[in-house]
Formats: C-alpha cells, sequence, structure tokens
C-alpha cells in the first residue's frame, strides 16, 4: 500500500499526548488537537502567538465566503464557489515579562507535555518558560468547547513564577484579522460592540457572503490580578485587554476566558433581528456560566458519549487509543447541534477541500450517525433537503430536470469548478437517495419519509430520467459520459456503480410511492399534486430501472467497471515506485486515466452498500479482481477493501488493509495531516471495525453480525444503538456475548441464525472459519 507510520503521539488507551514540542510536528499536532462540537472547530494552535509554521485554524460550520471564478463560454460549468472561512481566534493571548513574548519558535522551555482527554474532551498544555533573564514560570493552558451548548468555548491559563517574584502581563481577547491561507488574504470587516475590563466584544461580517460573527468574551483572572488594560488598536479586527499581576515566588495566578460565538447566515438563518437579540443576551448569559460548571457539564456528555459508543480492543494499544480518538472525532465533527449542518471532508480542523461535503457523508458518514445519533443522522438527510432548490437550479444548469446534488458544496451549490467531477458525477445524488432507504430502513420514520424524503427522490428520479439515455435499439438505459467513485476512469460509458444507484433510486422511490398511496392515499394524492408527478412519468421510471444495464460477464461473475474496462491496458500498481506518490503530484493528469488502475472500489463499493443482493461467489470474484487493481488513492479505499476481506474470510488480508485505518491522522500516513483530518475516513475506520470484524450488514430483512476476530488481538467488544436500544457486542478468541443496556428485547441475526437480545448475555459460539 506504500504507507508507512510517521509515529510521534505516545500511546495511551485515552489520551493523545505529546511529550516535549517537536517544531517539525507543529502543524500534524495542530490537526489532531483540533477541539469541535459541529457549530465551531478550533486547531490546536498556540493562543499564545507562534512565529514558525502554524495553520491557525478557528472555524464555523455553515459559514463560508463567496469567490467569483474566472468566467467560461462553457455552460453548466460554475462560476462561483464557497469555501469555508477562516474565523476570529477567540483564544488569543500573549503572555508578556520583561518585555519579552512567549513563543515556542524562539523562547527557551522544558517540561513540555500537551494531552488531549478523550474523556473530557479538555486539551491542556503545560511548559517551563525560561527567560532571556533567567526567569522560570510554569503555565498550564486548558481550552473546551461546550458540548451542551454549543455557542461557548472555554480558556483558562494558570501561571506561577518559580524563581522569581515581578510583574507579568497577559494580554487576551478575540483577533478577527486572521490571513485565510489558501487565499493569503482575510474576508472580515469588524466592529467594535463592547469594550469592559470584564466583557469585550466584537462582530465580524464577511465581505461577499455578509455572514456575521459576534464573538463576545467574560473575563474571569484570579483575585491577585492588580491592573487591567485596555488596548486601543489601529486595526479594528482586534480587540484585547491586558491584565497585569503581581507575581509572587511559588503563588499561582489564572486567567479564565468563557466565549459564547453567536453566529448568522445571511442566506439561511432567518431574520438578523433575531441574531441581534441574541448578541444583546450575550454578557448577560455569561455572567451565569462558571468553569468548574461547564468544565463539569463537558466531562458528563462525555462520559455518556463512551457509555452508548465505546469500542474496546484487547491487546493492540495503538488501535485502542486510534479507533477512540476517531469516535472522538466524530462526535466533535457532528452530534445534531444544529439542523442544516453538514460534515465536510476535514471537518472544522483545516481548509483543505474548503470545508466541502462530498458524497461521502450519506455513504460514510451516515452509517455511523444511524448507529450511534439518530437525530444526527436525521438532521444530515434534512441538510439535503434544505439544500434541494440549489440542487434544483444545478440541474438546469446541466440541462437535466429535477435535482441534480452538488458533488463538493458547503451552501448547496455546487463548489467543484473541476467540471470532469461537477458535471459526471451523479454519486452525491444516488447517494441521497441512498441515505434516505437506510434511514428509514433502520428507523422507520415515516414522517420524514413521506414529508421530506418523497420530494428529494422524486426530484434525483427526474435527473436520472433525464440524465440518462436509452441504446440506438432502445432496449437497455444507461448513462453516457460519466465518472463514478473511481475517479481515474473519466467521460466512460455505464459505469456500472452509476447505473447499479440509478436502478435502486428509480426503483426504491416507485415503492416508496406505492406504500405511501396504500397507507395514506389522500395524502398521496396531494404530494403527487404537489410535485406533478403523472402517471406517464411513474411508467417511464418503471422501464428505466428494469431495463438498466448492468455491465457483467456471466461466465466468470464479474461486473465490468464500465463499458470497455476489461480491454484497457493494464497497470501491475505494485511496481510504482513509492516517490510516485500521490499520483496527482507526479504524474501528468492525462497519464491516469489511461489504464485499468483504480483509484478507489467502484464496483465493490455497490457491492457493500447492498451486500445482501450479491451471493459470495460473486463477491469473491469481484474482489480478487479489482483489488489488486486498486491503489488506494484515496483515505476511504482501505477500509471498503478490508470489510469485504472480512465477510470472504481472508482475515489476514482484512487485517493488512485495516492497521492504518485508526491511525491515518495520528501517524500522519499520508503526509498530509497537517492540512486537517480525514473526518470521512475516520467514519470508515468505524466501519472497518464494525462492519468489517464485527460483520455487521444493515441491508437486509434483520439486522445481522457476523462477527471475526484478528488473530492479533485477545478480543473486541462495540456498542451499536438499534431500535431505540443500545446493544453490547463482546467478541472472545472462541465466543461472543450480545446484550442490551436496558432489558428490552431486540431481534438480531447472528451467522445466519435469529436470536432476541435482552438484558441477559446471549453467549454464541463463533464458528471455525470466522476466527482470524
Amino acid at each position: 500500500m506504500g504507507k508507512i507510520a510517521d509515529k510521534y503521539f505516545r500511546v495511551d488507551p485515552w489520551k493523545i499526548v505529546e511529550d516535549g514540542f517537536d517544531k517539525n510536528y507543529s502543524k500534524v499536532a495542530e490537526s489532531v488537537y483540533s477541539l469541535g462540537n459541529e457549530y465551531m472547530g478550533i486547531r490546536g494552535y498556540f493562543e499564545e502567538g507562534y512565529s514558525g509554521d502554524t495553520l491557525l485554524g478557528s472555524y464555523f460550520n455553515g459559514v463560508y465566503e463567496n469567490e467569483k471564478l474566472e468566467g467560461s463560454s462553457y455552460k453548466g460549468i460554475v462560476d462561483q464557489t464557497d469555501f469555508m472561512v477562516n474565523s476570529v481566534d477567540w483564544i488569543y493571548t500573549r503572555i508578556l515579562v520583561d518585555g519579552e513574548y512567549l513563543d515556542l519558535n524562539q523562547s527557551k522551555i522544558r517540561n513540555y507535555q500537551r494531552i488531549l482527554d478523550m474523556r473530557t474532551g479538555i486539551l491542556t498544555r503545560n511548559l517551563v518558560w525560561i527567560t532571556q533573564s533567567g526567569k522560570e514560570i510554569e503555565i498550564k493552558f486548558e481550552r473546551f468547547l461546550s458540548m451542551v451548548n454549543a455557542h461557548i468555548g472555554v480558556q483558562k491559563i494558570t501561571i506561577k513564577a518559580l524563581n522569581f517574584s515581578g510583574k507579568l502581563e497577559v494580554e487576551s481577547g478575540m483577533d478577527f484579522s486572521i490571513i485565510h491561507q489558501s487565499r493569503q488574504r482575510n474576508f472580515w470587516d469588524c466592529k467594535k460592540v463592547v469594550d469592559k475590563e470584564e466583557y469585550l466584544a466584537l462582530r465580524g461580517t464577511t465581505l461577499q457572503s455578509k455572514h456575521q460573527v459576534y464573538s463576545g468574551a467574560r473575563f474571569i483572572p484570579s483575585a491577585n490580578q492588580v491592573e487591567t488594560l485596555h488596548n486601543e488598536t489601529v486595526d479594528s479586527k482586534v480587540l484585547t485587554n491586558t491584565f497585569v499581576y503581581e507575581l509572587q515566588q511559588n503563588e499561582t495566578v489564572s486567567l479564565t476566558k468563557i466565549v459564547d460565538n453567536v453566529v448568522y447566515r445571511a442566506e439561511t438563518d432567518g431574520e438578523e433581528s433575531e441574531f441581534q437579540r441574541e448578541c444583546k443576551d450575550v454578557e448577560n448569559y455569561l455572567q451565569t456560566l462558571t468553569y468548574e460548571k461547564l468544565y463539569e457539564e463537558s466531562a458528563s456528555w462525555w462520559e455518556q458519549v463512551w457509555k452508548n459508543s465505546d469500542i474496546r480492543i484487547d491487546g493492540d494499544e495503538e488501535n485502542q487509543q486510534g479507533i477512540r480518538f476517531c469516535i472522538f472525532q466524530m462526535f466533535q465533527t457532528y452530534h445534531g447541534a444544529r439542523m442544516g449542518n453538514n460534515i465536510g471532508a476535514k471537518g472544522l480542523t483545516g481548509e483543505a477541500y474548503n470545508g466541502n461535503a462530498f458524497w461521502d457523508t450519506e455513504t460514510y458518514c451516515l452509517p455511523f450517525f444511524l448507529f450511534n445519533n439518530l437525530q444526527a443522522a436525521k438532521n444530515l438527510l434534512l441538510y439535503r433537503y434544505v439544500t434541494l432548490p440549489e440542487a434544483r437550479q444545478r440541474a438546469m444548469d446541466l440541462d437535466c430536470k429535477g435535482a441534480f446534488y452538488p458533488v463538493a458544496t458547503i451552501s448547496g451549490r455546487e463548489c467543484c469548478n473541476l467540471w470532469q467531477h461537477a458535471s459526471l458525477q451523479l454519486q452525491a445524488s444516488t447517494a441521497v437517495a441512498y441515505g434516505i432507504w437506510l434511514y428509514d430502513k433502520i428507523t422507520a420514520d415515516k414522517d420524514f419519509l413521506y414529508e421530506n424524503g418523497i420530494e428529494m427522490l422524486v426530484e434525483v428520479c427526474r435527473m436520472l430520467a433525464t440524465r440518462g439515455s436509452w441504446s440506438a435499439d432502445q432496449t437497455r438505459y444507461g448513462f453516457y459520459s460519466v465518472m463514478g467513485p473511481d475517479e481515474f476512469q473519466m467521460m466512460v460509458n455505464h459505469n456500472c456503480y452509476t447505473n447499479y444507484m440509478a436502478k435502486f433510486t428509480l426503483s426504491y422511490t416507485i415503492t416508496v410511492l406505492e406504500q405511501f398511496k396504500e397507507i395514506h392515499e389522500e395524502q398521496y394524492s396531494k404530494v403527487r399534486e404537489n410535485l406533478q408527478v403523472t402517471d406517464d412519468e411513474l411508467s417511464e421510471w418503471n422501464k428505466m430501472w428494469k431495463c438498466m444495464y448492468l455491465p457483467k460477464d456471466e461466465m466468470t461473475r464479474i461486473y465490468e467497471q464500465h463499458e470497455g474496462f476489461f480491454n484497457l491496458p493494464h497497470v501491475d500498481v505494485d511496481t510504482i515506485p513509492i516517490e510516485d506518490f500521490p499520483l496527482y503530484d507526479h504524474w501528468s493528469y492525462d497519464r491516469i486515466y489511461r489504464n485499468d488502475m483504480i483509484k478507489q472500489p467502484d464496483v465493490l463499493m455497490f457491492m457493500l452498500l447492498f451486500n445482501n443482493n450479491f451471493t459470495e461467489e460473486e463477491l469473491k470474484a469481484n474482489y480478487e479482481f479489482y483489488e489488486p487493481k486498486c491503489i488506494h488513492e484515496s483515505s476511504l479505499s482501505p477500509s471498503v477493501h478490508s470489510i469485504l476481506a472480512s465477510q470472504l474470510k481472508k482475515h489476514e488480508e482484512a487485517y493488512e488493509l485495516f492497521q492504518f485505518a485508526t491511525r491515518m491522522d495520528l501517524d500522519n500516513y499520508n503526509r498530509n495531516s497537517g492540512q486537517g483530518l480525514h473526518t470521512t475516513s475516520i467514519s470508515a475506520a468505524w466501519m472497518n471495525i464494525v462492519y468489517g470484524f464485527g460483520g455487521m450488514r444493515s441491508d437486509g430483512e434483520h439486522l445481522e453480525l457476523n462477527p471475526s476476530i484478528p488473530k492479533e488481538w485477545q478480543g473486541y467488544s462495540f456498542h451499536i444503538t438499534y431500535k431505540q436500544q443500545v446493544i453490547s457486542v463482546e467478541v472472545g478468541k472462541e465466543r461472543i456475548q450480545l446484550y442490551t443496556l436496558e432489558d428490552i428485547p431486540v431481534t438480531i441475526c447472528v451467522y445466519g441464525n435469529i436470536y432476541e437480545i435482552n438484558q441477559k448475555a446471549t453467549e454464541i459460539t463463533i464458528p471455525v472459519e470466522w476466527r482470524g
């Protein structure tokens, strides 16, 4: 696979520990120590300022800026893009002694340690600063984001003079002057709102999109602080106070800052007056909060998360730490805090991919939330419903009817200016249909299906019916000039994934409409009337899915990735030098498209999503044909292969493909963790254990489990929430135990047999072939 670990952090089952500071890992550590609560996110940069290599990043979900692109004479190519804009540095701090500022790029320090405690969500950093005059100052930095009230961020600095008594200054406030690194400019216009000794407030407005962020901070200095200075600055984008302390040797002083960040997104958040009312209430609200209360709330919130969603691994400390880091980051990134949010490919941890969401949301992230946080899962789908008007407009831009969901988006508009992706990839639209289907299967939430889901399904079907075409002899329906999940094949005909997912979407939509008519005929008639669905339209969709062309060699049982794929020139991917990776940086663009090398699973992807539709013989034939051709240039790729390898009882191969899944960012496998975390790949790591080694399948009549155990492990366990019950699955070397945390029975299928699981443990022997 050409992936080599770059180990830096100490292995610990519950903590991410950095012993000593290495400048070469500063940006990787900033990503790894990112904190988020879905509403906002902040990278692990040093609040006191750092003159070395850094990506100072503070972001708010859905707060973006617009950028005009060079115009094109071709219809359908976007002329504007949106990107998640770097926002206020609300932990802005400067520490000054004798005219010298603390700066870890230049200052002399010792006893440095940074710890992220995943049990509580608290990030701490300890060091001793030795000034140029020999003064030694012990400093502890703490920060966390409230998971209960997503507006709130907390910062605390504790300082002790070790070998002197004297004056120390702490400047603290908020800074909107951050340079957005990918654009090398600042995008904020600011206005000072409040300037008091113990409360500051600054409001920023983006230049083009007119989104607003109000940042209000309450300061709680310790009693031995002697003076507060207001800092008048020429730059209206920075507002700070300086707190002067008269330090006594071996005595401790502190400064606590509690911040309330309120966001107004001009296009989606309704009347600005409500935002203004919230801003006026911030100062009084912050007076009701204490560090201790917020700390306790955060710790309690995370305690409940780990009770319901923990994965335990016995005998593999590195992957134990790794999978808990993945679960921690998934809940930080998204947990249903605000309807209308989505998940960017880097979450809120960096500027790469511009904060855009891709089709990964429904295919990789949604399963995690379906079995850990149903409200979050529903909110992900509601984001697609809220942005349906933009998808309709995009369909019109591409000469289609219905809704064409964007390949990359933060606002609902298409933000990808690469036409070969934005115009040729249909998988975002069919992923929405898949997400609706899977959500309904797991939750049976018919209100959502009939009030929101149907409209999205109908509009996606209209797009498919106008984007696809009939063959010359009118016997086969399919899609021409497309790009499937394997982005190394462009402008192909009958991509099997595209055709398969379109066939499913058309068939499923017709089934939903028929069932709706049986259950609520009057409501069904109103929906059809509102959406103007005709009998002729339904008849045409029915004909299309039944005649959908799925290229396949019936003798070998292998689905052809697209028409003509079997005849492409072959490249032995194992002979490609490691120095050539990533290929986009080292191969000419057109060279990538001229062979049968695969970037990421395509045929194997739909065989995983609809696993129960295929025999083990079909899976085996396709896996053994396509796996050797895959270069895993996408971080999402190895997990899919590992899951299917587990199913095929290729246990050693499954474990080999799994090995870097949980630690991709911790060990910087792709050498790009400094740009931000691979958020959707983190969800794939969870799938790798639960769907892979746990053998869970959620696409059949019953929830299925077929656990196997890697020979390297002594045992493992995971929790899933299903039918409103938390099910514990404990896997040993020879047996598994299943039970619910509450005494309410749940029916599941294990190794092909039906069991009713309750609070009393059900013990099942692992068949020999499932023992790794």
